[in-house]
């Protein structure tokens, strides 16, 4: 215990002098504690709760020690609605539980809703994610000049993300989604795109970087891409959070091993060298170089970016074949929980005596155990949080009864995640 010297000594000793005056002998070991703990550093306060305070009743105050708030835990799960991280055992029974996709409304035009079939099907099954293709220009859509009725759904897509996820548009670089050109990051400008869009309910606050793994097949070529993260920050960020370079490799989980990255398409070999996609965390949103996919996947990802088709293309339902193919999309959330901590405390001589009518019997509440007037046993089984109005906010209840008596203490905590 610190001792209280000096200046603040004096004062301490003039105050305690003038409480015994005041109270005529009349002693509160609580306002003593307070008093003393206005000149007590925070370490080496009084704790009232485990200093001798002791409950009247069934119902006890926490003690300044007795709760401990705004803690902050990282909690990291599957992000599919099946609990799982991975697609991949759902995708290839093809039989009673596949992927597959909402179709045939007008929305159609612009995203493909995905999901699993299996005990829910059709529109009652939960989204799992949806997949668009956009291009600035509007190619691959119905043209005004062929109907009146023209909507424009893929210049729609590129300019909504675009203005979702680019920072501002003063440059010509933020009028397009940049991906690597050989080995400069953001040197290619494309005028076209994939999106995979998780749902909300599905990524909550964020997906988890360094857990993406989408697996993309294209007759018998299958080319598998992570994010390049390889940890939980990232370098560069702007308004749509953290943002990561989707590259070609493996993450090499339950491993040794660092991740292995290919960066670019046609890296080995004269190609493009264009970078393969960002992915976006904290949005769930992964937005794909079609160019690069389709020369290292196959021509059927190519989008047909004809100017004036006659109907509209669904580029975006080539990218969903490729991911049902593939047969293997694996992604994890990650939450930041607020949690909050109780220490119930039954000290030796608490809580020893029941207020259930069993506990006694006759009319004068004789014990019915008459080896209970010289050592009562208890048994608790749940506790109670109640809030200064009195009113139950929460109850937690124990694995099994715990034994509570003259001789025993017992110490519960209970943990509060929101």
């Amino acid at each position: 215990m610190a001792q209280i010297t000096g200046t603040q000594g004096a004062d301490l000793t003039q105050k305690l002098s003038q409480y015994l005056v005041d109270n005529a002998g009349v002693i509160d070991s609580t306002a003593l504690a307070n008093l003393m703990n206005q000149y007590l550093p925070p370490n080496d306060k009084i704790g009232l709760s485990s200093g001798g305070v002791l409950s009247s009743g069934i119902y006890k105050k926490f003690g300044e020690f007795d709760v401990i708030s705004n803690k902050i835990e990282v909690v990291t799960e599957g992000l599919w609605s099946n609990g799982s991280g991975s697609l991949s055992s759902s995708i290839a029974t093809g039989s009673t539980a596949t992927i597959a996709g909402h179709s045939g409304s007008a929305a159609s035009k612009y995203y493909l809703n995905v999901f699993l079939t299996g005990s829910n099907t059709g529109s009652t099954a939960p989204i799992e994610f949806a997949v668009a293709y956009g291009h600035k220009y509007g190619s691959g859509s119905i043209q005004l000049t062929t109907s009146d009725e023209a909507l424009y759904p893929t210049k729609a897509i590129y300019s909504q993300y675009r203005i979702l996820l680019n920072d501002n548009f003063e440059g010509d670089a933020d009028e397009f989604f940049t991906f690597y050109n050989d080995l400069t990051e953001n040197g290619y400008q494309s005028n076209q795109i994939y999106v995979i869009n998780l749902a909300r309910a599905r990524y909550r606050q964020q997906a988890d970087a360094g857990n993406i793994k989408l697996t993309l097949t294209v007759g018998g070529t299958t080319r598998t891409f992570i994010d390049d993260s390889g940890k939980k920050f990232s370098d560069k960020a702007g308004k749509a959070g953290t943002v990561f370079n989707i590259v070609s490799g493996s993450n090499n989980l339950g491993t040794e091993l660092a991740a292995t990255i290919d960066p670019i398409a046609g890296y080995s070999a004269p190609s493009s060298k264009q970078g393969y996609g960002k992915f976006y965390p904290h949005l769930g949103i992964i937005i794909l170089n079609p160019t690069a996919i389709a020369e290292v996947v196959g021509g059927a990802l190519t989008p047909d970016t004809s100017s004036n088709p006659v109907v509209e293309t669904y580029n975006h339902h080539k990218l969903f074949n490729a991911i049902k193919a593939g047969g293997d999309f694996e992604m994890r959330r990650t939450e930041n929980v607020s949690t909050q901590h109780f220490f119930v405390r039954a000290t030796n001589r608490e809580f020893n005596f029941s207020n259930n009518p069993t506990f006694t019997s006759g009319s004068d509440g004789t014990l019915r155990e008459p080896s209970f007037e010289t050592d009562p046993k208890t048994y608790i089984t749940a506790v109670g949080l109640y809030n200064d109005a009195n009113e139950l906010m929460a109850v937690a209840k124990t694995s099994q009864p715990i034994a509570k008596s003259f001789d025993k203490e017992v110490l519960i905590k209970v943990k509060l995640d929101f």
